[in-house]
């Protein structure tokens, strides 16, 4: 749980809303197929549902200050990766940054596969 204080009062932020919000923009992006599960957590839950949840593959860590983003992605077979990882790393800040104001201070995109 993310919490800071405004001139409005206390506001909280999960990280299961900062996950949603970025899974949503990282699917989103060009050349992404998927996301993998980053613990073992995320796998039993992907073996319980017939969809894999948003979140899957999304690690956040942090404060109010700054958070870190780790990633763990498909790609599609072709593209390049670089570009991929460049365009999600912007999405990512971008988003983060205009719905909660916090800054995303690192977004570490880990490449788990590629598929066609």
């Amino acid at each position: 749980m993310i919490a800071y204080e405004t001139r409005l009062g206390k506001i909280d932020i999960s990280e299961g809303y900062l996950s949603k919000l970025i899974g949503n923009e990282v699917t989103s992006c060009y050349g992404v197929v998927g996301m993998v599960p980053s613990n073992n957590k995320q796998k039993i839950l992907g073996k319980l549902y017939k969809n894999e949840p948003i979140d899957t593959g999304i690690k956040v860590i942090g404060n109010s200050d700054s958070i870190t983003v780790e990633l763990h992605i498909i790609v599609t077979y072709g593209m390049n990766i670089n570009a991929i990882a460049a365009s999600i790393t912007e999405k990512v800040k971008y988003v983060v940054k205009e719905a909660t104001s916090i800054t995303v201070d690192k977004v570490i995109v880990k490449i788990d596969g590629i598929r066609e």
